[in-house]
Parts: structure tokens; C-alpha cells; sequence
């Protein structure tokens, strides 16, 4: 078996069901010490019992893996940063963090409760930021870590119903791409992964003849590949059915139009060639846009004077 996690400890949370489950299960079953987060919530957040996530650390320990089990809820940073000191007490490490935990409240935004808008922030996004900031300093200290946000085509790409889940899940990918770069001289690599799946959250999108295929064990090796040692890093991998994509966010030529009084007017003609895709660029970090801004402001000076 060629990716190894012994001796890796992994926390995962929303573990007890679906993808958290099988990401779980899988780090398990390749040597990896697991701490199996799971507040055992329905799929809108409300309730919680500890059984969900005790259950998946019994089915791990009767397979002679390693697991403890842990309630806490992603929003309250005070749980979170308990789970770190359990885990860190029980195993003297943490490698590898999932952040898998999330609720659905999907309602399309003219209907939507403000309340319901916040709440599916919190769990997604705070919930993620909780955690790494939790598991930060450690990872750090040790030069080392693994993050794995969850991401989805949802945030990615827009959905009908969806504008507290799609805002929330690309929020994820702004934060990763980010702690990306501010763990790069620690060894901290941290990813993306848009899972495409049938689990309680989603099952009813799905048409019958291809829900055996999205399982969410199908999206695992996704999840591995970006929790390894060798993972990359600043990568957003989307995963389902044993097909595999990467999303970029991407920044055109452009065109440089200037600030006089008729730039509006101008853009708005030269849309299409501020839009055109050809030849853009994957930028390494936010800068860049400036950078290129600058490279087309200068072109343009250069040009007026040479004439």
C-alpha cells in the first residue's frame, strides 16, 4: 500500500456519518491515529449525541485501528481548542486535520431567514477557521501539517437554493488559499476538496441508477492524496464516481482602459476582451493582480510615448 499514515494522528470532523465517516475510516485502515469529531446533529444542525461519532470509533478499533471519540461543536472554539489538548494528551501530536463538519439550511435567498444564513457560516467556515487556528501553533512548532477543508461546486460554481452554503464553502477556498501561503515555510500544506456525493446531505439530488456510484467512499482517495506527505499544496480537488477534477480561480490578460472620463463607457465596449480567457494565468497569490494591472498601465504608458 503505497500512501502509509502510521504514526500520523488525524482529527476529522463531522466524522460520524457520510464523508467524514469513510475520510475516518480510510486514515484508519492506513495506520493513521484518528480523533472521530462528530456533535451527531441532524442535517440542519439541530439536536446531538455523542453515539455517531462512537459508533465509527468502535467500527475503527474492532478493525485494530486506533480512535477516540470527541463531541465538541466546531462553533465553539473553547470545544475546539479541547479537542486539540484531548488529542495532544492521548497521542503528542496532530498531522492531519479534515474539517468536513456542516449543516444544510437551503432556501433560495428571497425566502431565506437571516438567522439560517448565519448559522451555515458559522458551522462551515468558523467552524473550519476554529479548528486550524486550534491546531496551528502545534503544526508550526513541529513543521508539519495537513489541512483539508471541504470545499464544494456549490461555492465553486453557484446552486439554486444555496446562497448561505455556496457563500460559506468559498469562503473556504479565499481561507485555504491563504493559510497556504502562510504555511509554506512551516511545512503546512492545506487544501481544497469538492466532493461530489450521496450522503444524508445531499441523496435526494441524485438520479437512482448513479447513486451507487457517488459514494462517498469514492471521494476518499481525494482526501488521502491531499492529507499525505507528498499532498500538494493551494490545490482545490473535486472528487465523485471515481472521477477526478482540480478548480482554479484564474485572472484574465485584461486590457488596459485608464481613468479618463470616458473609461466607463470604453470597458463597457471592450468587455469582451477584458472576459476573453485566452492565455490567462493561475496567479500564486493575490498580488499578482496588481502586478498585472501594473504590467498594462506601464505597456500603456510605454505605448503613448513611443509614438
Amino acid at each position: 500500500m503505497g500512501m502509509d499514515f502510521q504514526g500520523r494522528v488525524a482529527i476529522v470532523t463531522g466524522a460520524g456519518n457520510g464523508l467524514g465517516r469513510q475520510h475516518a475510516l480510510a486514515l484508519a485502515a492506513r495506520g493513521a491515529k484518528v480523533v472521530v469529531n462528530d456533535l451527531g446533529a441532524s442535517v440542519d444542525g439541530s439536536g446531538g449525541s455523542a453515539s455517531a461519532a462512537q459508533k465509527v470509533v468502535d467500527e475503527i478499533r474492532a478493525a485494530g485501528g486506533e480512535a477516540i471519540a470527541n463531541g465538541a461543536s466546531v462553533t465553539d472554539f473553547d470545544a475546539v481548542q479541547a479537542m486539540v489538548r484531548q488529542t495532544l494528551d492521548t497521542w503528542g501530536r496532530i498531522d492531519i486535520v479534515v474539517s468536513n463538519a456542516g449543516i444544510l439550511r437551503d432556501k433560495s435567498f428571497a425566502k431565506m431567514e437571516l438567522a439560517d444564513f448565519r448559522l451555515v457560516m458559522d458551522v462551515h467556515l468558523m467552524g473550519a477557521v476554529h479548528v486550524c487556528k486550534a491546531v496551528w501553533p502545534h503544526m508550526q512548532e513541529r513543521k508539519y501539517g495537513r489541512i483539508v477543508l471541504t470545499t464544494s461546486s456549490s461555492g465553486l460554481f453557484g446552486n439554486f437554493g444555496q446562497s448561505n452554503y455556496g457563500a460559506a464553502k468559498m469562503a473556504l477556498v479565499g481561507l485555504m488559499q491563504t493559510l497556504s501561503i502562510e504555511g509554506q515555510k512551516s511545512g503546512i500544506h492545506v487544501n481544497c476538496l469538492a466532493p461530489t456525493a450521496a450522503t444524508r446531505m445531499t441523496e435526494a439530488l441524485f438520479p437512482p441508477d448513479m447513486l451507487a456510484a457517488f459514494t462517498p467512499e469514492a471521494v476518499v482517495p481525494a482526501m488521502l492524496v491531499l492529507a499525505a506527505e507528498s499532498a500538494p499544496t493551494r490545490t482545490t480537488l473535486c472528487a465523485g464516481a471515481g472521477g477526478f477534477e482540480a478548480a482554479h480561480v484564474t485572472l484574465t490578460r485584461g486590457v488596459h482602459v485608464g481613468a479618463a472620463g470616458d473609461a466607463p463607457e470604453q470597458l463597457a465596449q471592450g468587455l469582451q476582451a477584458v472576459v476573453d480567457r485566452h492565455g490567462e494565468i493561475v496567479p500564486g497569490s493575490g498580488v499578482e493582480q496588481g502586478a498585472n494591472e501594473m504590467r498594462l498601465a506601464r505597456a500603456a504608458r510605454e505605448g503613448s510615448t513611443n509614438r
